[in-house]
């Protein structure tokens, strides 16, 4: 049945209704049965849209692309090992958030909204700025006081309004929730329209494979939209009878803002008494996320799995910076984040395998290191 869920109450509700919660505060998710069909694909565009029959979108006019996805699967040398690497830095706005985006705006323009906020720290502010004006939907994106001028301008750029918060990232969202009693919450985080279209890089990663499923897939985490979507993808591809086992999910966090690492290996989630953290210092701001709002889902994707979670210090993400420079990519402190825990992982990994990781974003803002 093709319908929202509420997560926490089970309440159901009409695909099509333009709301991003349930009417008990709860958080959606979309029940859809996603028609991923390996010939269509194939002779579709080089765009995610390829999966036009897996994404619920239901009139093709109301699509709004920048001709995100199908982004190169290449082999990328580390730790003694070759491992594949999947470049989301060459989406249109320059991360992986592009691919939530274009559903999400194609969803806004489908219910007829106008207007709507965000918040973020950056891409997904970008992602959302951009497919936003192309949508035709007036954007005001909500961002932490302390935010980069290098990262607001760009999110200016792609002409969004900027409204900065005083306070966390999660005072951004308290606000922008305040905003939206008046107009429409795209959020990335929120909304599961935007984990119908980060769930494609699952797709494209068995296909560019040839249909097969990876041993293991390493990602940095923050608020979860790319591992989540990759969780929904790939229970798709099982779901279509492609597969006959889903690969292991290994979630990667800052040292400074890690509460998922330690609720996974204090068998907690994340707010429990004793696991709750404050978002410290670190230079992959991007995913200093402190509560993420989905945080319980992430941990039973990488539970189920039989994935894990590390947390990596910022030396570790300067090192991983520096040597993926070397090989030629300029990428955000957060890719480097997966690239600092794969290392980890590769370290206790068994010799064979598929492992795929993600250059999630790239170095718009010009971060030094």
């Amino acid at each position: 049945m093709n319908r929202l869920v509420c997560v926490k109450c089970g309440a159901a509700y009409d695909l099509n209704e333009a709301r991003w919660s349930c009417d008990c505060g709860g958080l959606l998710d979309i029940e859809f049965e996603a028609g991923l069909d390996p010939a269509a694909a194939a002779a579709g565009g080089p765009t995610m849209w390829r999966y036009r029959g897996a994404i619920p979108i239901t009139d093709d006019a109301d699509i709004v692309t920048l001709g995100e996805g199908m982004t190169p699967l290449r082999e990328y040398p580390i730790a003694g090992r070759t491992v594949l690497v999947k470049e989301e830095y060459l989406n249109p706005t320059g991360s992986f958030k592009d691919r939530g985006a274009s559903v999400l705006a194609s969803r806004l323009k489908a219910a007829g909204i106008d207007r709507a906020v965000e918040d973020s720290s950056g891409n997904a502010g970008a992602a959302m700025a951009a497919y936003c004006r192309e949508a035709g939907v007036e954007c005001a994106v909500y961002v932490p006081e302390s935010v980069r001028a290098e990262k607001a301008d760009r999110i200016r750029r792609y002409g969004a309004e900027v409204r900065q918060v005083r306070g966390s990232r999660e005072d951004c969202a308290r606000e922008a929730q305040r905003a939206a009693r008046k107009t429409y919450y795209a959020s990335h985080s929120h909304d599961p329209f935007f984990l119908q279209g980060t769930k494609t890089f699952a797709y494209e990663t068995c296909e560019q494979l040839d249909w097969q499923v990876p041993d293991a897939v390493v990602l940095a985490v923050g608020n979860g939209t790319l591992l989540l979507g990759a969780y929904i993808g790939f229970k798709d591809v099982l779901g279509a009878g492609l597969a006959d086992r889903m690969p292991r999910l290994i979630g990667v966090q800052a040292t400074a803002c890690a509460p998922l690492y330690r609720a996974f290996h204090e068998a907690g989630e994340p707010g429990d008494a004793g696991i709750e953290v404050a978002a410290g210092e670190t230079m992959a701001d991007g995913i200093a996320i402190a509560s993420p709002v989905r945080g319980p889902q992430i941990l039973d994707a990488v539970r189920e799995t039989g994935g894990t979670f590390f947390a990596v210090d910022d030396p570790e993400i300067v090192a991983a910076l520096r040597d993926v420079a070397g090989k030629g990519f300029q990428i955000e402190p957060t890719a480097a984040v997966a690239l600092a825990g794969l290392a980890r992982y590769l370290a206790r990994a068994e010799p064979a395998g598929i492992v795929v990781t993600a250059f999630t974003g790239n170095n718009a803002a010009a971060v030094e290191y």
